[in-house]
């Protein structure tokens, strides 16, 4: 986590001397976001230094620090809510403070024939909005957000252990504290950094001091996993039949959802899948598989342009 840090404040005190990095990084609109980065990797650090140190006192056989006998009481008034009392006052007057110091980002009246280039939605659905660049809409806005969402409440089912609740811990819960910091940090904060400070107009990928040419055309020509196949590899035209033609494409995703579960639960997963028996095993992989699955074609689209494994626009069916 020092390293993390380090290498961010490093970057802002580097990109606040580029005028174009300057622009992006301190513009109203993306303050709130480089905050979010600093806040979330260091609450992430607090959290796991006082669950490391749990575990330290678990092994030694005392207590954690945040247990309570239950026969010490403690009241709402004043232990509770003064200290909320106090917090909202400070909430407030930093609130107060941003808002006289920080222009407010208000720009002209909407007008439908001058769109923002680019357009951008909130920071909190920046990474819905990059993962279209990779996935369908129904893919990208509705299969993948119901999938975080029901991950996200099946985490605690997953692993279960009832020893560990009320303290911080990662020895007694590293699935669940794994598939977290993977899932929201690794994966959707990576997703808000990329589509804030590297999407600029037409949302074209732009390095981070480069400067955002409104001009700059990117041609892509996208790429199938069928036109990799039977044009490029075998130099032939694409079969009519659609199954003939995405054979390869049904291969590769019913391979790496079917084959890769079991494969896993005898080698790496050994262990993981004998304690947790089939049915949790089965949850739990899947969302492993599916959140990989995002790094995965994000890697494909950047190096080999592919944009679909299976491709079947005639029943809007592309994945």
């Amino acid at each position: 986590m020092i390293t993390v840090y380090t290498f961010f404040i490093g970057f802002m005190i580097i990109g606040v001397q580029d005028e174009n990095a300057k622009h992006i990084l301190l513009k109203p609109d993306n303050v709130p976001i480089v905050g979010l980065l600093f806040l979330v990797h260091f609450f992430l650090w607090l959290s796991m230094n006082q669950g490391m140190k749990n575990d330290k006192l678990i092994d030694a056989g005392e207590k954690p620090n945040e247990y309570h006998d239950p026969k010490d009481k403690v009241l709402v008034w004043p232990d509770l809510v003064y200290i909320e009392l106090i917090a909202l006052v400070l909430l407030m007057a930093f609130l107060l403070v941003w808002s006289i110091g920080l222009e407010a980002p208000l720009e002209q009246p909407a007008n439908p024939t001058n769109s923002p280039n680019p357009a951008k939605a909130p920071w909190y659905f920046l990474g819905l909005q990059e993962m279209l660049v990779y996935f369908d809409p129904w893919l990208a806005g509705v299969v993948f957000p119901t999938l975080m969402i029901i991950g996200l409440m099946a985490i605690p089912y997953i692993d279960i252990n009832r020893e560990v609740s009320g303290f911080y811990s990662f020895k007694h819960r590293r699935i669940a504290a794994s598939i977290f910091i993977f899932g929201w940090l690794w994966l959707w904060i990576n997703l808000i950094m990329v589509g804030t400070f590297l999407r600029g107009p037409n949302w074209n990928f732009f390095g981070p001091f480069e400067y955002w040419d409104l001009h700059k055309l990117e041609v892509l020509t996208n790429i199938n996993l069928s036109d990799l196949i039977y044009i490029k590899l075998l130099g032939v035209g694409l079969p009519e039949n659609i199954l003939l033609r995405e054979i390869f494409g049904f291969i590769v995703f019913f391979g790496y959802f079917l084959i890769m579960p079991p494969l896993l639960a005898k080698t790496v997963f050994k262990k993981l899948h004998q304690s947790m028996g089939n049915f949790k095993y089965g949850v739990f992989i899947f969302l492993v598989l599916s959140m990989v699955a995002l790094p995965i074609k994000m890697y494909l689209r950047w190096i080999f342009n592919l944009k679909y494994i299976i491709a079947i626009p005639e029943f809007f069916l592309n994945i």
